[in-house]
């Protein structure tokens, strides 16, 4: 759906990005994160024509072709971090005149709906100017979905909203990929491209520094993760089910829980839950604990900033 190909955007002697090879498959939500100044709104104005790369290309609907198209463009919603409304028009009007532009039919119950979804209705007829920043984002929301685009770039999608704002454009963003739309996001709240994404990209210094599943990337960056089980009664013997196993690190029992530190290199939680079943220990219970986004993050990004350092030396 969306793949770069050795692009890079070079201002003087500074790469903003370089040798960027993204693939974004058809049907998934791929988070895109990094520090500030990493590169990722460069990205995503290069995969919109806005900016020209320096080198490479950009392809999207598995054809190198530009988002500039009119074609095109029909097919993608953008949401930025900053909203550049219309003060002087209500929302409505807003709404309509986008509607209009990209000709979607029945446009009026369109808005209707999106705007109910967002919990906006009542205000269709207010003015934009008197919005507050988190209102103003998801009428930028509704606006990059009225016309049922194939494609969703997200560059901080939820910036300004409230909790509830969020878990709306949460919910909002989840349907759309039940869908079958492909959903692009870019944001620097790392727990919520956890609950969202299929898939993230980590960029630093201009730079992915890795592209994967979160499991996979833990399974990169930790040795070890441990498995708490609960059980209706204590069991004292279920350590001694599990002992023999070679990907076993360490066995941790307390009245009705036990924890079990594993190898990290694959998931094992059926081995373990299959070996305390057959001894007649039957977990109520399982919690994997492993490293979250923001850990491989901070991981990731230090580990680049010290190979450079190195580098450098």
């Amino acid at each position: 759906m969306i793949r770069t190909v050795d692009l890079g955007k070079q201002y003087g002697d500074f790469w903003a990005v370089r040798d960027l090879n993204l693939n974004v498959r058809e049907g998934e939500i791929y988070g895109f994160v990094g520090p500030n100044g990493a590169g990722k709104t460069t990205t995503i104005l290069m995969t919109l024509a806005i900016l020209q790369p320096s080198r490479g290309g950009v392809y999207l609907f598995d054809d190198q072709i530009r988002a500039s198209r009119a074609d095109v463009r029909r097919k993608i919603g953008v949401v930025s971090e900053k909203q550049f409304l219309y003060p002087q028009m209500t929302m409505w009007e807003y709404l309509d005149f986008f509607g209009e532009l990209y000709q979607v039919e029945n446009r009026g119950e369109r808005i209707a709906e999106l705007a109910t979804r967002v919990e906006l209705d009542d205000v269709l007829d207010r003015r934009l100017g008197a919005f507050s920043r988190g209102m103003q984002q998801k009428v930028g929301f509704v606006r990059a979905l009225l016309h049922d685009p194939d494609l969703l770039i997200l560059d901080e999608p939820v910036s300004g909203l409230d909790p509830m704002g969020i878990r709306q454009v949460r919910d909002l963003v989840e349907e759309e990929n039940r869908k079958g739309k492909t959903v692009f996001i870019s944001s620097h709240l790392l727990s919520e491209v956890e609950k969202l994404c299929h898939r993230v990209g980590i960029m630093n210094n201009g730079r992915l520094l890795a592209e994967d599943r979160m499991d996979s990337l833990v399974r990169r960056l930790t040795e070890e993760v441990e498995l708490d089980l609960e059980f209706s009664k204590e069991e004292p013997q279920a350590a001694e089910a599990v002992r023999g196993f070679d990907f076993v690190r360490g066995i941790f029992m307390e009245g009705k829980f036990l924890t079990v530190k594993m190898k990290a290199d694959q998931d094992y939680r059926r081995d373990v839950v299959e070996a305390l079943i057959s001894r007649g220990h039957v977990p109520v219970g399982t919690r994997l604990r492993s490293m979250s986004l923001e850990e491989a993050f901070i991981t990731i990004t230090k580990e680049n900033i010290s190979l450079l350092t190195k580098a450098d030396a």
